[in-house]
């Protein structure tokens, strides 16, 4: 098959959703398909065409930001040229201009569409952004209608998604693609001497410092835990000044009371960093407010690290079927302590082998899924165009 995928950002940009698409398309491209990404050049040092891992990468010039998403004035074009020359699209949201691939798809032979679902557009209060909301809801239902397939990370998460319960009939359960390197001993060992985290109980964060993901939560268990673990540290890895959101600056007044037990890595761009910062922490915290899955709790479980997740539609998702960790109500800062405490006291009771959560998370299963509901939707097509 030739497969165009469709997102905003792409690599080397690092989110959970670009290292979803990034393990799907080059695993299709290992099994012998083509694979093509249409997306941003949101850094002007990015060539606007070149093959990386043998998946061709087409970026468009930017006009400008607007809050999370690229205004990008060629898209329409591209995705008309590029949607013909396709034999399937998978369109991944949210992305606003999803509303065109229906329309495209149509006209351009009866494409089949597959839309994968990476959670709901939630942004910061204030009435542009409750503007842009609406647009990327209705631009993602228009796509969902025409779609063959829509994929979503779990039942729980569909089931209560304004945005995939509408088309629960058409929703397939797929978990993200996981893939993590065991964790380096020498590495571990370097990363504990290098931030000073000898005898330290280590707390971390893997994710951008936004108001989504709650961190501020996390730095307000501070006091709840210091009697019991005095030498606490919280280990923040990942971006946390971001440039469409403030969030950071505003919970500085908290930072700085608490600074002498926060470390700040900033992002790890390389797999093995990640996975050495996991088996440094004594556990993974994701204090969000709103989560669609966490691909950080599989492959943090993967390194040995129990996770502390709050009680959020999807989010809790990894942590249920596990059982490796604690689900604490969401936005409730005594109990998320409690949780942490429940989990740096007896650790090994919530620790699991590492074939039993290898079973449950795999990349080569996520991409059998996308594989096979591909085939289907180029039969559906064939069985259309013979009657």
């Amino acid at each position: 098959m030739n497969i165009l995928f469709v997102l905003t950002y792409y690599a080397p940009h690092r989110t959970g959703l670009t290292l979803h698409v990034k393990r799907v398309a080059e695993a299709l491209v290992q099994r012998g398909h083509q694979a093509t990404v249409l997306t941003s050049r949101y850094h002007p040092d990015l060539p606007k065409d070149e093959t990386m891992q043998g998946v061709r990468v087409v970026r468009l010039w930017p006009l400008m930001r607007l809050s999370r998403t690229q205004v990008m004035p060629a898209f329409p074009l591209a995705a008309w040229r590029l949607v013909g020359q396709h034999d399937v699209i998978n369109v991944h949201t949210p992305l606003p201009e999803s509303f065109l691939f229906p329309l495209f798809a149509r006209w351009r032979g009866q494409r089949p569409l597959v839309v994968t679902h990476h959670g709901d557009a939630i942004l910061p209060a204030g009435w542009p952004n409750r503007l842009i909301e609406w647009a990327i809801f209705n631009s993602y239902r228009l796509a969902a209608r025409y779609a063959t397939a829509v994929i979503g990370y779990s039942h729980d998460y569909a089931e209560h998604s304004p945005y995939l319960r509408t088309f629960r009939s058409k929703v397939t359960v797929v978990y993200p693609p996981i893939e993590i390197p065991q964790p380096d001993p020498a590495g571990v060992e370097a990363m504990r001497q290098k931030y000073h985290l000898e005898g330290k109980t280590v707390v971390g964060y893997a994710g951008r410092f936004v108001e989504e993901k709650r961190p501020d939560l996390l730095i307000q268990a501070i006091p709840h835990l210091l009697e019991r673990f005095p030498r606490l540290c919280l280990a923040f890895a990942g971006e946390y000044l971001i440039r469409y959101e403030h969030f950071y600056e505003r919970c500085l007044p908290l930072i700085q009371k608490y600074h002498e037990h926060l470390l700040f890595l900033g992002l790890l761009p390389k797999a093995q960093q990640m996975a050495d910062f996991y088996a440094l922490c004594d556990v993974l915290a994701l204090p969000s407010g709103t989560e669609c899955f966490g691909m950080v709790q599989p492959e943090a479980m993967l390194c040995g690290t129990p996770v502390v997740v709050s009680d959020t539609p999807g989010g809790r998702e990894a942590v249920r079927v596990t059982g490796m960790g604690q689900i604490f109500p969401s936005g409730d800062v005594p109990a998320l302590a409690e949780s942490l405490a429940r989990v740096l006291g007896n650790p090994q009771t919530y620790v699991k082998p590492h074939h039993e959560i290898a079973a449950m998370f795999s990349l080569e299963k996520t991409v059998d899924h996308y594989e096979r509901l591909f085939q289907q939707g180029l039969e559906q097509g064939a069985r259309r165009d013979r009657s």
